[in-house]
């Protein structure tokens, strides 16, 4: 029994240097502290610079170690700088959260060509870019890591309104997938999690109040998740726990994608 290891050693971080996309806010923010909270070095990359100094400020208070980037996914000419700021601080990064994204909610005969291309690309280009940046950055360092691709369940289904939202989100599926079968030999594991509807900042006041009952009753679970109840899964796939896991699409939504 002496090779078994405990929970707190399976997800156990340190060493690694995780860069958390869209930390600002929503799962990004909660990512960010849950990486740290376990033993990596964060660099929080949102365009709120404000926002993303204050959740420094709450990691390091909690005595884990962070810095704060600005970026913006849509512009390629900041990436490399991100990364360029990742290694001077702590290294190599070997641990890319793409959480990024954005959405734009209209009926597909009324959606505009810069609307439609504004969602492309923050939620697939962006990932695309940032993963690629990356993946090059872990092979030439011959370090590996792990690269986390957030998608959603519109990937894997749709929903009215939300056609640029969820091919965009079925795009960076597939792209995991690819990603998975090319970065395997460079010990670089690619995979993404298809979260449901999750109780952020943003969306908070709609999922409280009477209309948003009829979504919550498509729920098998009868509920939203709260942040918290992606923690298990961000740090399987970020950690060493899930060393012979890449290319999954691991879907966490309360048994909304079964369509029941």
């Amino acid at each position: 029994m002496s090779d078994m290891k405990k929970a707190q050693e399976l997800f156990d971080l340190t060493g690694k240097v995780a860069l958390v996309t869209g930390a600002s806010s929503g799962l990004g923010r909660r990512f960010g502290q849950v990486l740290a909270a376990h033993g990596a070095k964060v660099v929080l990359a949102a365009r709120s610079v404000d926002k993303l100094e204050q959740l420094k400020g709450e990691i390091e208070a909690a005595g884990g170690e962070a810095i704060a980037v600005a970026l913006d996914v849509a512009d390629r000419s900041q990436i490399a700088g991100v990364f360029d700021a990742a290694e001077k601080a702590f290294g190599t990064v070997s641990v890319l959260i793409n959480n990024a994204g954005v959405a734009s909610q209209q009926p597909f005969l009324e959606i505009s060509e810069e609307d439609w291309r504004g969602v492309h690309d923050v939620n697939y280009e962006g990932v695309r870019a940032m993963a690629q940046e990356g993946a090059r950055r872990m092979a030439d360092a011959g370090s590996g890591g792990s690269i986390v691709n957030v998608a959603s369940i519109l990937g894997l289904r749709v929903a009215k309104t939300l056609s640029s939202y969820a091919v965009t989100k079925a795009a960076v599926i597939q792209l995991t997938k690819a990603m998975a079968i090319e970065l395997a030999r460079y010990n670089i594991r690619v995979n993404a999690i298809a979260p449901g509807y999750v109780l952020t900042e943003m969306n908070r006041e709609f999922f409280e109040s009477d209309d948003a009952q009829p979504w919550i009753n498509a729920i098998p679970q009868r509920r939203i998740a709260e942040p918290e109840e992606l923690d298990g899964l961000i740090l399987l796939l970020a950690s060493d726990a899930s060393s012979f896991m890449t290319g999954s699409v691991s879907v966490i939504d309360g048994g909304h994608s079964l369509g029941v």
